[in-house]
């Protein structure tokens, strides 16, 4: 099931399989292959979906909203897309007439920044598209319609590709080619999770922080955790925690209000960092590697109030 998932990531005929489980599978149905599909399709936003990918009937737009409405789940297309993107599918399954007036009727969101003018348009389709339109009124959330449901997901935000290593390949997995012999870093803005283990470092940069290409230990405005265990910043190393490896889970906790930093390696949470106790008042997560480190991350934004 995995070598499926990464093959859906890659080639991305995931909205046309959604599609074509729909129209076999019964919407209650707790099943692997429709949960895997409606995660891939999930994290695509809906207004880069060409109208037709999804099912013609609306089924593989309804597995989609049933499976994510008010479930903690990535989601990438903001509410008010979602209604955006269910009203002119249904619009087009009317007539082309219906279809090109809420097309011009509903900007994107893109649009309505930018001020554009919208069209005055009318069709005699209308209540036709209304029907059309509900057995999915039911999986939309108006209240919250410049929101998204679930958990939100954007790769932009994810890796920072203005503030990283050259030669480094940035996808959902960051990863470095055989071509890199020295480490290079690049800066991330979320949780971290490392895989196929190369010793590696994970921790902070500050924001005047600008050379990705050749990162060391010695380097002044960089506070790293390596997978040896050791603790690092302008050139001094503190042991910390035992070595971990590939597979491992390491978080960042950091704490504006103290200025320290503390991590947690696979479920077990450390101490903060000594001497880590006066850090800048803006800082972004980095991670460094070399050939063949690979890191793979994860959404976990906590906020606390004390």
């Amino acid at each position: 099931m995995k070598i499926a998932k990464n093959k859906l990531e890659i080639e991305n005929y995931s909205p046309e399989l959604l599609s074509k489980a729909a129209e076999i599978m019964t919407l209650e149905e707790d099943n692997l292959l429709l949960n895997l599909l409606v995660e891939a399709v999930a994290i695509i936003p809906l207004n880069t979906i060409e109208f037709g990918r999804l099912s013609t009937n609306n089924k593989g737009l309804k597995y989609l909203l049933f499976y994510t409405h008010e479930k903690e789940k990535f989601f990438a297309t903001l509410e008010y897309e979602v209604f955006r993107y269910s009203t002119i599918l249904a619009a087009k399954q009317v007539s082309d007439d219906a279809f090109k007036t809420f097309t011009n009727r509903l900007p994107s969101i893109e649009q309505t920044e930018d001020s554009i003018q919208v069209k005055n348009e009318f069709t005699t389709d209308i209540q036709k598209v209304i029907k059309e339109l509900e057995p999915l009124i039911e999986f939309i959330d108006f209240i919250t319609s410049l929101g998204t449901r679930g958990i939100p997901y954007d790769f932009d935000y994810v890796w920072d590709k203005s503030a990283c290593g050259s030669k480094l390949i940035i996808e959902h997995i960051v990863s470095a080619p055989n071509s890199i012999n020295s480490y290079q870093g690049i800066r991330a803005k979320v949780t971290l999770i490392e895989k196929d283990y190369k010793p590696a470092w994970v921790g902070l940069c500050s924001s005047e922080h600008h050379n990705f290409e050749a990162m060391s230990t010695a380097q002044t405005i960089i506070w790293v955790l390596s997978s040896t265990g050791y603790c690092f910043n302008s050139g001094k190393g503190s042991n910390y925690c035992q070595p971990f490896g590939d597979g491992a889970k390491v978080i960042v906790h950091l704490d504006m209000n103290k200025r320290t930093c503390a991590f947690t390696i696979n479920g077990k949470k450390y101490p903060e960092v000594s001497g880590w106790n006066n850090l800048p008042s803006k800082l972004h997560p980095l991670v460094t590697l070399r050939y063949p480190g690979r890191y793979d991350i994860e959404f976990n934004l906590i906020i606390e109030n004390n």
